[in-house]
């Protein structure tokens, strides 16, 4: 089990230099707390393989968002488009890869066993997808060596268990093999599990002939999450992990990076859309979407309106350049829905 640090911010600025310059750096091990924004970003910059920082003070309220970064092996914890969290993971092995996609949590279970491998303990499982991928405690070596599943430091696990519900978005990038910050594998067709037969019963409509397809009613209810891909010049809209909308659009923005925005409810009781500080792109965060970036991507007016129409608090986008499908008949539309559940 981790232990907590006494808050790292208790001493006067010079003290605390000095302080960090005479600790070793296993002082920080397994875990620690902070009181501010700053101190999360230097403190989690220095984690090593086992290590995690928890600041749920910085942001008491609001949606939570959790980003998985394969490539760096990192786990980010955002609550109200703020970070109160990050942690080192381990993923999935070669062969058993996690798969990168837009995941919602479909059940949650403190004390759940592994179903597939010898009645494994998964502490503070959250899962992802219904054929096994899941957010819970597991080892953490310093390299990827999991089933698929995201290994998380015990601790780390059960605050994040506590502050999460049903429906909560999970993004996860990037490539563990390879070092990448995208991937060209699909975020919506990710690559079969071993030993799993693909489900290519859901169907999403072609897009050749028309502009859009929106169905809000396949979803009439949770949390949005907007997908706009830069490469294939597209928008998907999902709601608790199905597709109810997608778009043909134009998108004038070369940036090769992801970004996430996420509409929460600010100082003033209004809500705005945010960005979200994530790895590689800290000073994002804090900012909002401005009328000049909003500018740069245009789609169909009347699918525009329809999704105005349905966002709300807590709605999330994701801006990357890694693809979501072309819109063929007879794709899978994620694997959230690739297994039927058994009953």
């Amino acid at each position: 089990m981790a232990r907590f640090l006494p808050p790292v911010l208790s001493l006067p600025g010079g003290l605390l230099a000095a302080a960090l310059a005479l600790c070793p750096t296993p002082a920080l091990a397994q875990g620690a707390i902070v009181s501010s924004a700053p101190e999360l970003a230097r403190v989690a910059s220095r984690l090593k393989p086992g290590e995690w920082i928890w600041a749920p003070s910085i942001a008491t309220s609001g949606p939570v968002l959790v980003y998985v970064d394969l490539s760096r092996q990192l786990a980010t914890v955002y609550r109200n488009g703020v970070r109160i969290g990050v942690s080192t993971i381990s993923t999935g092995k070669d062969g058993h890869e996690t798969p990168t996609g837009v995941f919602t949590i479909l059940q949650k279970d403190a004390n759940h066993h592994s179903n597939k491998y010898n009645s494994a303990p998964m502490p503070f499982a959250q899962r992802l997808t219904w054929d096994g991928v899941a957010l819970h405690a597991g080892g953490l070596p310093g390299y990827p060596e999991s089933h698929g599943c995201v290994h998380l430091p015990m601790a780390f696990a059960k605050a994040l268990f506590g502050i999460t519900a049903l429906g909560v978005t999970v993004v996860i990038e990037g490539n563990a093999a390879n070092h990448v910050t995208t991937t060209d594998a699909s975020l919506l067709v990710p690559p079969d599990l071993p030993g799993q037969a693909a489900d290519r019963s859901a169907v999403q409509r072609d897009l050749d002939a028309q502009q859009y397809s929106w169905t809000p009613q396949i979803a009439p209810a949770g949390p949005l999450t907007i997908i706009v891909s830069k490469k294939d010049q597209m928008i998907v809209v999902l709601r608790n992990g199905k597709e109810i909308g997608r778009s043909v659009a134009r998108i004038n923005d070369d940036d090769p990076g992801s970004h996430v925005i996420s509409y929460t409810v600010g100082a003033d009781g209004r809500p705005h859309w945010i960005y979200v500080g994530l790895p590689g792109h800290d000073a994002d965060a804090g900012h909002e979407l401005d009328e000049a970036t909003i500018n740069r991507v245009q789609m169909p007016r009347a699918f525009y309106l329809a999704l105005k129409a349905q966002i709300r608090p807590g709605a999330t986008i994701l801006v990357t350049m890694s693809p979501v499908g072309g819109g063929g008949i007879g794709e899978r539309l994620t694997i959230l829905d690739a297994v039927t559940p058994a009953l």
